[in-house]
């Protein structure tokens, strides 16, 4: 008897051999599966003929084999469909100011203003602002009272050099209560929505040029 098994390496066998100068490919199509199928019954040994409970199961391996297929292609489907649902959402934040949950703004007009929160009051608050390359231009304190806490930075370094406009800056806030103990929650940034993001396969909204994700925005103003 010709199993499936040996009808698939004779295949891939030919298959390298014809196409030994192309990419290889993993894929069974629905067709190459019956194609098999069919080649077997063919093929085998009427002495010794697949037997019907195997025959049932080769059939049964391959209606599953169709599903997962329609499967993967309706998952990929909704997976489109949720991306231009999230892009449709994410126009509505245009022109609207937003707070969202970020450690990173742009310096605009010689300032850029971050928020912090903390969830009780600090006894020690150390703030440091860092450039795009992750160098530390300067480092200081801050508030500790409990909550939302602000903190704006004039755009000069530890030396007093006043930086260009445009760059973009994260903030890294360490909180401490008298225990010694963490009260740091998150940063944020608040600012207008001029576009949206999509280079990547989650959109994200563009709040004073940098990109922040619709998930992260916890407060919305016109």
């Amino acid at each position: 008897m010709t199993s499936v098994a040996a009808t698939t390496a004779s295949a891939a066998t030919t298959s390298t051999s014809t196409t030994s100068s192309s990419s290889s490919s993993t894929s069974l199509s629905s067709s190459d599966f019956l194609s098999l199928l069919v080649s077997e019954l063919q093929n085998q040994d009427p002495l010794n003929a697949t037997s019907t409970t195997d025959f049932i199961n080769q059939l049964t391996s391959y209606a599953n084999f169709t599903e997962q297929q329609n499967t993967n292609a309706s998952m990929s489907s909704l997976a489109s469909s949720f991306s231009s649902l999230v892009t449709l959402n994410s126009v509505n934040y245009i022109g609207h100011t937003v707070e969202a949950k970020t450690d990173t703004a742009t310096l605009s007009g010689g300032s850029a203003t971050f928020g912090y929160t903390l969830s009780s009051a600090a006894s020690d608050v150390a703030i440091s602002i860092k450039d795009s390359s992750g160098n530390t231009v300067w480092s200081g304190t801050g508030s500790g009272t409990a909550g939302s806490n602000s903190f704006t930075w004039d755009g000069k370094n530890s030396s007093g050099t006043q930086l260009s406009d445009g760059g973009q800056y994260s903030i890294s806030v360490t909180a401490t209560d008298a225990a010694g103990n963490s009260v740091y929650q998150y940063s944020t940034v608040s600012g207008t929505v001029t576009g949206i993001d999509t280079s990547t396969s989650t959109p994200s909204l563009l709040v004073n040029g940098v990109a922040v994700s619709a998930s992260n925005v916890i407060g919305v103003t016109s």
